[in-house]
């Protein structure tokens, strides 16, 4: 290879741009802007002293047209880069690196090996080992596939961008920031508490106090305080047959005996519920299967609660997603007795990614649930939870989910209809709310090899065994997420599906 000082000019110029390309792997589809990007790479690079202290950078048009973004954007990054003392502006010369702190740069080597001959043995002092339990996954780049058939992802195009990031921005404002920018402790923003009092609990018919309602990082955080608190290696806790995985983990964790509650059309056994201390349900729908619950079953259930002292954690699960015209209350609006804990979400609605949601229970229970997570992580940062009161209070929240269940609607329609026409040999229960339908192959049929087939395929499903205590062999079962699949790949999605049904059999 040539020295630079031997290359002729041209030659030079494209060595330059070579490597200001090789430092800036610019994506101008990866939600990020570029401005941000460029002052990303620039960081990297300083800090891990890839450009030397002194070092001249390009002047803004140089490195603009060799990035082929406009000047202002290079122009904003300097300018961002020169505030924060990374680079440094020099009279008639433009920008250099500027020389840093040796603390700055002192921890950005290579990590060292975790394990060494003299390190710790950590096969022995981890004592729990929570990666052999079973839990649902899915890949990394499932919005890669043609036919995403996974649950828990939102559809993006119905999100209200320009409406949740002027909440975000109200949120920011210098008023509001005093307001909740101080540690809470164990306190909620009391403006995201009296949204839930005025516009969301009272359509699950539930009215309740501000001592009786605490905000949670997602319902899975939730459970796992009410398992801390509620269960112990002498307790029984019934949870649904199938059901939600992570549910069952995080009780087991404490120790305590689960009890299968076999899941029926209309609602659980409830002969399965003699001896439990604790039962976990998801009564709006259900999961995986996405039934609902009788009323009758409902008020079945509280009855015998109340008869032999059980307490219910009442996860209303896909309630805000029901499409039918008359929704249930929920089992917390008839009981009487506090007895039943019941747990929220706004993520499913909002974003999976703010994980925000909330308990109501009775206040002696809320007093203690707040002081363990103090512990665990103080509270749920303030700002999301002002900005999402700020999104319901304008009457976001309530356009947004009409939006929803109109779309969920729709796919549950061709959905059935793709069911019916393209797989026959596929029996479920007809959608009326939810996003997502719990499948079941013919005799014979393992979901576990009929996902591989159908990835291979690029169809991704959920293989059911993971929904089961005991799981039946093979597992005929699977469910099929439709929230962020796309309408018109719904039907062909199904119709590729079909023929692997046969090739999944034992």
């Amino acid at each position: 290879m040539n020295h630079p000082l031997q290359m002729t000019p041209p030659a030079r110029k494209q060595a330059a741009e070579r490597a200001w390309n090789q430092l800036f792997q610019l994506d101008p589809e990866g939600g990020i802007s570029l401005q941000v990007q460029i002052r990303r790479a620039f960081v990297a690079a300083i800090l891990d002293q890839r450009l030397a202290a002194g070092s001249k950078l390009p002047s803004s048009r140089v490195l603009a047209q060799q990035l082929g973004v406009a000047r202002n954007t290079v122009n904003a990054a300097y300018r961002q880069l020169a505030d924060d003392g990374l680079i440094l502006a020099q009279p008639r010369s433009g920008y250099q690196v500027a020389t840093l702190p040796e603390e700055a740069t002192r921890s950005n080597a290579p990590l060292a090996a975790s394990a060494t001959a003299n390190g710790p043995h950590w096969a022995a002092r981890i004592g729990s080992r929570y990666s052999t339990m079973r839990n649902i996954s899915k890949p990394a780049d499932w919005h890669r596939y043609p036919y995403q058939f996974i649950y828990g992802q939102p559809d993006p195009a119905l999100f209200p961008i320009a409406e949740w990031r002027a909440c975000s921005r109200a949120a920011l404002a210098v008023l509001a920031i005093r307001d909740w920018a101080a540690d809470m402790i164990d306190g909620d923003d009391v403006a995201l508490i009296e949204q839930l009092q005025r516009r969301v609990l009272p359509r699950r018919g539930i009215f309740a106090s501000a001592e009786q309602i605490m905000i949670t990082v997602g319902t899975q955080h939730a459970l796992f305080m009410l398992a801390e608190l509620l269960a112990s290696a002498h307790s029984v806790v019934g949870v649904e047959e199938p059901g939600y995985p992570d549910a069952r983990n995080i009780f087991a964790l404490r120790g305590a005996a689960l009890r299968p509650l076999p899941v029926r059309e209309d609602g659980i056994e409830i002969a399965a519920l003699r001896g439990c201390d604790l039962a976990y349900l998801t009564p709006s729908h259900q999961c995986p299967s996405s039934t609902t619950m009788s009323l009758a079953a409902r008020q079945a259930v509280l009855a015998h609660a109340q008869r032999h002292d059980q307490l219910i954690i009442e996860d209303d699960y896909d309630s805000e997603m029901s499409f039918a015209e008359t929704a249930l209350p929920a089992m917390k609006s008839f009981d009487a007795e506090g007895r039943v804990i019941y747990l929220g979400s706004l993520s499913k609605t909002l974003a999976p990614g703010l994980r925000l949601g909330f308990m109501v229970a009775a206040p002696e229970l809320i007093a203690e649930a707040r002081v363990l997570r103090r512990l665990m992580l103080r509270h749920p940062p303030a700002n999301n939870q002002r900005a999402t009161a700020l999104f319901i209070s304008l009457g976001h929240y309530d356009s947004l989910l009409g939006r929803v269940k109109k779309s969920l609607a729709e796919r549950a329609k061709i959905l059935n209809a793709a069911l019916r026409t393209h797989a026959p040999s596929l029996s479920f229960i007809p959608l009326r709310g939810g996003s997502s339908a719990w499948v079941q192959g013919p005799a014979g049929m393992d979901s576990g090899l009929l996902a591989k087939l159908a990835e291979k395929q690029g169809i991704l499903i959920e293989p059911g065994e993971l929904f089961f205590h005991q799981p039946p062999v093979p597992c005929p079962y699977f469910r099929l997420g439709f929230a962020s699949t796309p309408t018109d790949k719904i039907a062909e999605g199904i119709k590729r599906l079909a023929p692997l049904v046969n090739q999944a059999r034992l």
